[in-house]
């Protein structure tokens, strides 16, 4: 999803958001020239549903100036499969990405280019040494670079070396998708959220600590059928066809580490992005390859500092 409006980050980390987003378009753009993959972008806007008066109240006093509150028949204009619904409001720009498709992409981008060469090995360590930093593999072999980057998602905690990188947890999450699409935008409701993708609906998600154990479980799986039935009920009557498990890098105030160690410079941390890892992917790109070249930078990163825990 990209849902800076609905998960609101504190802050300027919010702006950030925003300007994540709205960096969506030109990056898939950039993409499909380069690859001829065109990653699905959908910014019909994000519904949060109401299915009471005190929810109603809820998103009402909560609502952004960029936001627009539909009443009961704007609602059912939008989208007919909500029949049952008070209203919702309306995050215009707001939506979701196939990141499946631009996982595709970026693979192909990466596998055209001159310019990079992969290396498919476990990190065990980084060693950072003034104007270098040397990455140890899980083999033993050393490689030397004049910045590495960190950005090993929820696993980043186990690289010796990366000394911040212990405030990062995984967390994981658990979703469901159906065999229809019933609606168009993007739902969220009181208990989870359904997004449209193609010919499916993918429905979310749970949030638990339970370390690196990616499975499913059937209480997990009964809460995301219960929540994303509650917004769209005709979802019952769908088949699910899959559900599974994903990890998100957590840090303690949910907002990532962008930025350099201030004491090692050679290590650049791009992690720990929580719920919104999708959603500032391209953006912190640009930050990083900035911070790489020493170009200004377009954004304040004091927020994300590294070193803030």
């Amino acid at each position: 999803m990209l849902a800076p409006s609905v998960e609101r980050a504190p802050g300027a980390a919010h702006k950030f958001s925003i300007a994540a987003r709205d960096r969506y378009p030109s990056y898939i753009e950039f993409l499909a020239e380069r690859t001829g993959v065109k990653v699905p972008l959908n910014r019909l806007g994000i519904l949060q549903v109401a299915f009471s008066e005190k929810s109603m109240k809820g998103l009402r006093k909560s609502a952004l100036p960029t936001t627009r509150w539909l009443d009961a028949r704007e609602l059912q204009h939008f989208e007919p499969a909500l029949p049952h619904a008070l209203g919702a409001m309306f995050n215009a720009q707001d939506g979701a990405v196939d990141n499946v498709v631009l996982l595709e992409a970026l693979n192909r981008l990466c596998s055209a280019s001159k310019w990079i060469e992969r290396l498919e090995a476990g990190v065990r360590s980084v060693k950072p040494a003034g104007a270098s930093c040397t990455v140890t593999a899980e083999s033993g072999q050393q490689l030397k670079a004049g910045r590495v980057v960190i950005a090993a998602g929820a696993w980043v905690g186990k690289i010796s070396g990366a000394r911040f990188a212990k405030h990062v947890k995984p967390a994981r999450g658990q979703l469901v998708s159906y065999s229809s699409t019933p609606l168009r935008h993007v739902a969220y409701g009181p208990s989870g959220y359904i997004v449209p993708r193609g010919g499916v609906t993918i429905a979310g998600s749970t949030m638990e600590n339970v370390g690196f154990d990616t499975s499913t479980t059937s209480a997990g799986v009964k809460k995301v059928r219960a929540a994303a039935e509650e917004i769209c009920p005709v979802l019952a009557s769908s088949k699910t066809t899959e559900a599974w498990a994903g990890l998100r890098p957590v840090t303690p105030d949910l907002l990532p580490m962008i930025g350099p160690d201030p004491k090692q410079p050679s290590l650049i941390y791009a992690c720990g992005h929580s719920r919104n890892g999708v959603l500032m992917a391209p953006l912190t790109g640009d930050l990083i390859a900035d911070l790489v070249t020493e170009s200004p930078l377009s954004h304040d990163l004091s927020q994300f500092r590294p070193d803030r825990f």
